[in-house]
């Protein structure tokens, strides 16, 4: 793949935070789980980035582990809603500058609510998305939660089936 600068990597640059990126063959049928093996990557350390939205239009961002579900419960209580609900694909890139498979927390559109799951602080490295289908930056946890400034809550549980 030709080397690529996402605006995800170029904020980490101008941030002084070291990274690497990771690249994988495009293809829509990977699931988190898949990249995570495809890398060599332990899943547990590879976070997904999802975006909800409330009856009224407001938008939160949650990430967490490839191999869990968002407990939409949880997360609506982390942001102080009283429920949230996935907002469908189709939105997804006028809403955040993304397309699905390559959302990253980091340089949406504009700024919302990021909330990133607990078991973050489980490890000190973490995998998320450059921001383009196929790359994925690895970074130290301090550095992720330190230039994110994102908030760290309880928001996923075991995958059902």
């Amino acid at each position: 793949m030709a080397e690529v600068k996402t605006n995800p990597m170029r904020t980490l640059d101008r941030s002084g935070v070291s990274y690497t990126v990771h690249t994988y063959e495009e293809n829509p049928k990977l699931t988190g789980s898949d990249i995570a093996h495809m890398l060599g990557e332990d899943p547990d350390r590879v976070f997904k980035t999802l975006v909800t939205m409330t009856k009224d239009k407001r938008y939160y961002v949650f990430v967490i582990p490839v191999g869990k579900e968002l407990d939409l419960k949880k997360a609506a209580a982390s942001v102080g809603e009283k429920s949230v609900s996935m907002m469908p694909a189709a939105q997804l890139l006028s809403v955040t500058g993304y397309v699905h498979g390559g959302c990253s927390p980091f340089c949406m559109r504009r700024p919302f609510v990021t909330v990133i799951d607990s078991s973050v602080s489980d490890g000190e490295i973490v995998y998320v998305s450059a921001g383009k289908v196929g790359y994925q930056m690895e970074l130290s946890v301090k550095d992720f939660l330190d230039v994110g400034k994102f908030r760290v809550a309880d928001i996923s549980r075991e995958a059902s089936g």
